[in-house]
C-alpha cells in the first residue's frame, strides 16, 4: 500500500534552499569539473541502487539530462551556460546534505528539492538539449548513420545552433516576465 503525501516550502524553506545553492556554487571554482560531473553520478548511482520515491526518482530523470548537457559533445555548450549547468550540479559535490542519504525513503528528499528547482532555473537549456537528443536520434535512425559520424554532420551542427540560440533568447524573455527570475533564483 503507497501513500501520497504532499507538502508545500515556504518562502524560508526556498531561501535556505537558495542559500544552500548558492554556498555550493562559489566552491565551484575551487574544484575541477570532472569531480563536479563524477560526484553527481556517484549520486544517481546510489538513486538507482536504493527503493526510493518514484517523485525522487523522476527528478534523478532531469539529474541525468543536466549531465549529459556537460559532457554531450555533440551538444557542445558554449562557456556561459557550460558555467550555469555546472554551477546546478556543484551542490551535489557538497559532502554534507541537509537530509544524510542513507535515511530510507527521505534520504534524496534534498536532492530531489534542488534539482527540481534547478530544473526550473534552466527549464530553457533543459528543453533545448532534449529537443537536440531528439532530433539527433531520429536523424541517425532515419541516416543510418553512427552517433559519432553524426556529430560531425553539418545539418546537425545547423540544428545544434538553433537551438543554442532558442535557449538564450527564451532565457532572456523569461527575465523580463512574470514567469522569469524567482525571488529564489539560483543564477
Amino acid at each position: 500500500m503507497s501513500m501520497e503525501i504532499t507538502f508545500e516550502l515556504s518562502d524560508a524553506d526556498l531561501e535556505y534552499f537558495r542559500k544552500v545553492m548558492l554556498a555550493a556554487r562559489e566552491k565551484l571554482g575551487e574544484m575541477d569539473q570532472a569531480d563536479v560531473i563524477a560526484n553527481a553520478r556517484k549520486l544517481l548511482a546510489e538513486v538507482w541502487q536504493s527503493d526510493t520515491s518514484d517523485f525522487i526518482r523522476e527528478r534523478m530523470n532531469r539529474l541525468e539530462t543536466l549531465i549529459g548537457m556537460v559532457v554531450d559533445k555533440g551538444w557542445g555548450l558554449e562557456s556561459e551556460d557550460r558555467k550555469r549547468v555546472l554551477e546546478a550540479l556543484a551542490y551535489f559535490s557538497e559532502p554534507e546534505d541537509l537530509i544524510p542519504d542513507d535515511i530510507p525513503g527521505l534520504g534524496f528528499l534534498d536532492d530531489a528539492i534542488i534539482i527540481e528547482m534547478v530544473s526550473r532555473e534552466l527549464k530553457h537549456e533543459i528543453q533545448a538539449y532534449r529537443d537536440f537528443c531528439v532530433f539527433r536520434a531520429a536523424e541517425s535512425s532515419k541516416q543510418g548513420q553512427e552517433a559519432m559520424e553524426l556529430e560531425r554532420s553539418d545539418w546537425l551542427e545547423e540544428r545544434r545552433k538553433q537551438l543554442h540560440s532558442r535557449m538564450r533568447s527564451r532565457r532572456r524573455k523569461g527575465k523580463g516576465s512574470g514567469d522569469g527570475k524567482s525571488p529564489f533564483s539560483l543564477f
